[in-house]
């Protein structure tokens, strides 16, 4: 009797971790406007400099157009450019120090814990990755930092005995933000440098493109958004006043996403209630796929 128990255990346990891989959710955001109410700079980072936060981004436009240099590489360059100035020490416990003045639209501090209640009622586990053009130093140090699966963010390489950053370690700009969808489907998310497993063919994908949803609020989202919504994936404009909301009506207009919310993310708004009901239709479908697979009738996807 033992042995039976001790087998049903063991069973029950790879039949939950086989649950677990093939019902997963990927919900993936851009920060800056789309969690955080501005770009992460703004809020304590270029005050501690002196600047307003025109001057510096005047700045780092002058730079880029000056160099024709990619505009986040280029405000990272200014960032350490405008330290030194100042002899400041542009260290990851400084940036990381950014991180508690960031503010966050509403909703979003619980909106984590919410989704993720969500979605296991509906019998999946959601899995949240930020995909951000800031700096993921300054990430780290928000109130958001653990709930993400994983942060994919432009980071600094620090000099081991100075502390200091003295070189982009990895950036994240629009053209990067796409391989990221791709690495965030395979599980490939452990490292940087690995080119050849994001690239390579698989038959089986971690989290299937139809079990995808982004949201972002900028122009560096548009081909990630465009990626996911022609994938099967869901995509979600937010906006935050009226200007960016004509921004954002003219990428549905083009069929490049899928909706527009506003960035309100408490309970029963619009993001709230979009989001939850994508998770209905990914169960649905799940139920169709996988309950009904043995039927030739319905196409595997």
């Amino acid at each position: 009797m033992q042995i039976i128990r001790l087998f049903l255990k063991i069973y029950s346990h790879f039949v939950i971790i086989f649950l677990m891989k093939k019902k997963i959710i990927a919900l993936m955001y851009d920060f800056d406007r789309t969690l955080a109410t501005q770009d992460m700079q703004n809020f304590e980072f270029i005050p501690s400099l002196g600047l307003t936060i025109e001057e510096f981004w005047e700045k780092t436009n002058i730079f880029c157009e000056k160099n024709n240099t990619d505009r986040i590489l280029g405000y990272m360059f200014v960032m350490l450019d405008e330290c030194k100035k100042r002899n400041i020490k542009l260290t990851y416990d400084y940036l990381k120090d950014q991180g508690k003045h960031v503010d966050f639209y509403k909703g979003v501090l619980t909106w984590f814990d919410r989704i993720n209640k969500y979605a296991e009622s509906k019998g999946f586990k959601c899995e949240h990755y930020l995909i951000s053009s800031g700096n993921k130093e300054i990430v780290d140090g928000t109130a958001l930092a653990d709930k993400f699966t994983h942060i994919f963010g432009c980071e600094y390489f620090f000099d081991k005995t100075t502390k200091e950053a003295i070189w982009p370690k990895f950036m994240v700009n629009y053209t990067q933000k796409t391989q990221c969808f791709y690495k965030i489907s395979k599980g490939a998310t452990q490292t940087n440098y690995d080119d050849v497993k994001v690239n390579q063919k698989v038959n089986k994908r971690r989290i299937p493109y139809r079990n995808m949803i982004y949201l972002g609020d900028g122009i560096t989202d548009v081909p990630i958004m465009i990626l996911t919504k022609n994938n099967g994936g869901t995509s979600i404009a937010v906006y935050n006043d009226s200007k960016n909301k004509e921004k954002v009506e003219k990428l549905l207009q083009d069929s490049r996403v899928n909706f527009i919310c506003k960035a309100d993310y408490s309970e029963n708004k619009a993001i709230d209630k979009v989001v939850k009901l994508t998770i209905d239709s990914i169960a649905i479908q799940d139920e169709l796929i996988y309950k009904y697979q043995k039927d030739d009738k319905i196409k595997k996807v």
